[in-house]
């Protein structure tokens, strides 16, 4: 099999997980990396022996596909440059900052033929997977997502920067269309939300509460899911689903079906690994996207919603928290 000719742009904190990933598979031949920060990439390219480019133009003539993992508010103007000149790309979340440029590498994307994967990685947790395929009706989902605060994704809020990987599940594992979002948020730290709750009704009923906190005391990453005959639990951060049914041949003494449980752990997954491997897989033709443009656009739709209502809704408090002072 010929090697595909890969590069990874923006070597940060993401970047170069991607690089260590493409570094390890036999099929793909890692160009090299980009990065405007020199010290930073003459550190990656000392570390790694890799070829290191300041300017990802002079590596784009180069290449058959990339992992972008700059920061957000140069997704669009990076991603279209790859796009125009045929290269498939893996773009990290979210997607871009507004629609409209998401629309845009949609439609570059589309027309030039090429694959577009948005890094919505948890979508890839084998807890995540095994828990999708458990569920057939769903009638409420509960995510958290709390992270001690650090410096690293302060340059947006904790929206697009936490809780779009629990909207994207949502969405993925819900059929129905959204039909209403009401959200509150609050700044703690930044001067962006760092503190937000969400609840997504969708148009079949099902009803989906999402908590997302960057500045908590503890590293919290679980997702729920309440269906009539059973309880589904799926810790992203220890990658462990337990699963709570009903056994249809025991009963209790009071004549109630027994309740049976099952634990089931992943310890040796590796999500960004099996990401990037189905990127990889999606370039050579062997599957769609996991995580497509389309998808990673839907669950932006929904991520600015959230913050529109947060806005508006910090508005009215903060009018009605005033009207007490008067």
């Amino acid at each position: 099999m010929e090697k595909l000719k890969v590069a990874v742009i923006g070597v940060g904190h993401l970047g170069r997980y991607h690089l260590e990933k493409y570094l390890s598979m036999p099929h793909v031949e890692l160009i090299g990396v980009c990065d405007i920060n020199p010290e930073r990439l003459k550190e990656i390219t000392k570390k790694y022996k890799v070829r290191g480019f300041l300017d990802y133009h002079d590596i784009i003539d180069m290449v058959d596909a990339v992992s972008i993992a700059v920061p957000t508010e140069v997704h669009f103007e990076v991603a279209m440059d790859f796009l125009s000149k045929g290269i498939h790309i893996l773009i990290e979340k979210p997607i871009t900052y507004n629609l409209k440029d998401a629309d845009l590498l949609l439609e570059k994307a589309e027309k030039m033929g090429v694959i577009l994967q948005v890094g919505l990685v948890e979508r890839f947790n084998p807890a995540v997977v095994k828990m999708k395929s458990l569920v057939k009706d769903p009638i409420f989902l509960e995510t958290h997502r709390m992270n001690l605060f650090t410096i690293r994704g302060t340059d947006t809020d904790v929206v697009l920067d936490l809780m779009i990987h629990d909207i994207d599940i949502v969405l993925d594992t819900v059929s129905a269309e959204v039909e209403d979002i009401h959200a509150v948020g609050m700044k703690v730290i930044t001067d962006k939300i760092d503190i937000a709750n969400a609840r997504i009704i969708f148009k079949d009923g099902t009803a989906a509460n999402l908590t997302a906190s960057r500045v908590s005391g503890k590293m919290l990453r679980k997702i729920r899911v309440f269906q009539p005959d059973s309880y589904i639990s799926a810790d992203c951060g220890k990658r462990k689903l337990t699963i709570i049914s009903h056994d249809r041949t025991r009963k209790d003494k009071y004549g109630f079906p027994k309740l049976t449980s099952e634990r089931i752990e992943f310890p040796d997954s590796d999500p960004l690994a099996d990401e990037i491997s189905a990127f990889i897989d999606a370039v050579r033709g062997k599957r769609p996207p996991v995580v497509s443009g389309k998808e990673g656009r839907k669950a932006l739709e929904v991520a600015l919603h959230i913050i529109e209502e947060i806005s508006q809704n910090s508005k009215k408090l903060n009018e009605k928290c005033l009207s007490q002072f008067l």
